[in-house]
């Protein structure tokens, strides 16, 4: 019996493994996400435009921000999509429980999150790059990146496209407990909307200040620790949920 005996960090190994390789498609569709991004990002992501009545000037700009907020849909999207019935049915190939099911997942959420992070913050780079080449500008301006901020940049990114990750996970995962949820998300998410387009009755959620609670901190590591903690709440609310779950 000895023999027989496994692993937990053996089994979520090979599941990771496992899922890197079949999930593949996952990061073609990514890469297809953020090549329409950029298609759409080539009239530029913002401009400028003066004139005193004799002199006109105008500017374009461009940077990876379209890219960037079209892998985080898809980051939404995916997560979502590994917690249907297809999906889970592909772990019963190992011995397994749910746990290490969910720490696998969470492994490749991880690690499609730092590659998504990083091409779409080089996207940026590739969009000036075409504006250079291809357009007739009569005057280019780059700015230059430090290293520092090029890591900072890239770091947030990967984190951003996880907090979206670990949202569509819990949301895939409510909705496997009860199919009555596809509906109830989107009406909470539509109502509270309208509530908060409102004067007279106050959102259930104020939208504003969730999303002013992580893009204003100014200091890299606070912000780090924020979403950060979201994520481990989240992923572990999925873990608590299925945990409570009948057996099949």
């Amino acid at each position: 019996m000895y023999l027989t005996e496994v692993n937990t960090l053996q089994i979520i190994r090979k599941q990771y493994q496992f899922k890197l390789k079949a999930y593949v498609g996952a990061f073609t569709s990514l890469l297809v996400m953020q090549v329409t991004a950029i298609l759409f990002s080539l009239g530029g992501t913002g401009g400028m435009s003066s004139s005193d009545g004799y002199l006109y000037i105008s500017g374009t700009q461009y940077n990876g921000s379209i890219v960037i907020a079209f892998t985080m849909l898809w980051a939404f999207i995916s997560s979502i999509l590994i917690t249907t019935k297809a999906y889970r049915n592909d772990d019963f190939t190992f011995v397994t429980n749910r746990f290490t099911s969910h720490v696998s997942n969470i492994y490749f959420l991880l690690a499609a999150s730092i590659f998504g992070g990083i091409t779409a913050m080089l996207s940026g780079y590739l969009l000036k790059l075409i504006a250079y080449l291809f357009y007739n500008y009569d005057a280019i301006l780059v700015t230059e990146h430090a290293i520092s901020s090029i890591l900072v940049g890239a770091t947030s990114t990967i984190f951003y496209i996880l907090l979206f990750s670990a949202l569509g996970y819990v949301i895939g995962v409510l909705v496997q407990l009860s199919k009555l949820f596809i509906i109830l998300i989107p009406a909470f998410v539509i109502g509270n909307l309208f509530l908060q387009a409102g004067e007279r009755v106050s959102p259930l959620v104020d939208f504003n200040k969730v999303v002013h609670f992580y893009i204003s901190e100014s200091s890299i590591l606070l912000f780090m620790v924020k979403v950060s903690v979201t994520i481990l709440v989240l992923f572990s609310l999925s873990i608590f949920i299925t945990n409570r779950m009948e057996v099949k």
